[in-house]
């Protein structure tokens, strides 16, 4: 089987679950060597109180075909993050790819609330958790990664550049903390130039996590259930999409095209020529603006 990462090392910083676990998946099945990094591992659960564990996500990059090694790590904690970039240039000598994946805060937005309304304490753990976090990792892991070209740091957000900037992400510190991302991978974009390595802020679509399949009670096998509740689930897709997409950029000998850009799953998608599990190439934000937002009914044909 072809292994285009096959000597490559990843760090997955976040990659509990969701989108993290989905991008270290494939990027085992692309034969590389990953770091999956989070808070909760089998003895121990962080605030999420979810069941996800850092070993099962580097137990499936295993079975992917890649090699799994999970670290628990706080990301907030600097020496932590230290430590897990010690030991990843001890271990392999080398970093190729960053994923800062960190995230934490669905269970501290409140929605379509205020900033002068929304609980102070909770927006600000929101900021920590999404924005800290990722210049924390970038402090410590980048003077490894910059040792070789043809680094790469991928952002993972919600949303494109283009589509943040035109909407008001129903909450002030959500908004913040989604475009801040975007900033920082524009940032890092200039900072790693000299180096030959590159940043790219990357979104996936309306993604079918583990918490929102608990959301609509189904399951990945029956997930079409859910339209029946809410019809425009119809365009979202396997936190695997976005893994296959990733894992094709870092294999890209010219990946460095992207730096600075902000890009979507579906764009790396259509790129590339990879499709999510079920074949499909769902085309998320073009479907929200097209469909949802101009009122019409759910329908994604031609979107997937």
């Amino acid at each position: 089987m072809n292994k285009p990462l096959s000597g490559k090392v990843a760090l997955v910083a976040g990659g509990t679950r969701g989108a993290g676990r989905g991008i270290a998946v494939e990027l085992g099945a692309a034969g590389a060597t990953v770091y999956v990094t989070g808070r909760t591992t089998r003895t121990q659960r962080s605030e999420y109180d979810r069941p996800e564990t850092i070993e099962e996500t580097a137990e499936l990059v295993n079975e992917a075909g890649g090699k799994g090694i999970a670290v628990q790590v706080d990301h907030l904690v600097p020496e932590q993050v230290q430590a897990l970039v010690a030991r990843i240039e001890k271990e392999q000598g080398r970093l190729d790819l960053l994923v800062n994946d960190i995230w934490g805060g669905e269970k501290l937005t409140e929605w379509n609330v205020p900033v002068w309304e929304h609980a102070l304490d909770r927006g600000m753990r929101l900021l920590r958790l999404a924005i800290d976090t990722h210049i924390i990792t970038n402090h410590y892991a980048l003077p490894l990664l910059i040792k070789n070209p043809n680094g790469l740091v991928i952002e993972m957000t919600d949303g494109t550049a283009e589509y943040n900037d035109q909407h008001y992400r129903l909450s002030l510190f959500y908004d913040l903390a989604k475009n801040s991302v975007l900033r920082i991978a524009k940032a890092l974009a200039h900072e790693l130039s000299p180096y030959h390595c590159s940043a790219v802020a990357v979104t996936p679509g309306w993604m079918r996590s583990e918490l929102m399949l608990d959301h609509f009670g189904v399951k990945e096998e029956n997930w079409r259930d859910a339209t029946e509740s809410e019809p425009h689930f119809i365009i979202s897709e396997s936190p695997r999409f976005v893994g296959r997409a990733i894992a094709a950029l870092a294999g890209d000998q010219n990946a460095v095209r992207w730096n600075g850009q902000s890009t979507s799953s579906y764009q790396l998608a259509r790129e590339y020529g990879v499709y999510d599990i079920d074949g499909s190439q769902p085309d998320c934000w073009t479907y929200i603006k097209e469909v949802q937002e101009a009122g019409k009914p759910a329908n994604a044909d031609g979107y997937r």
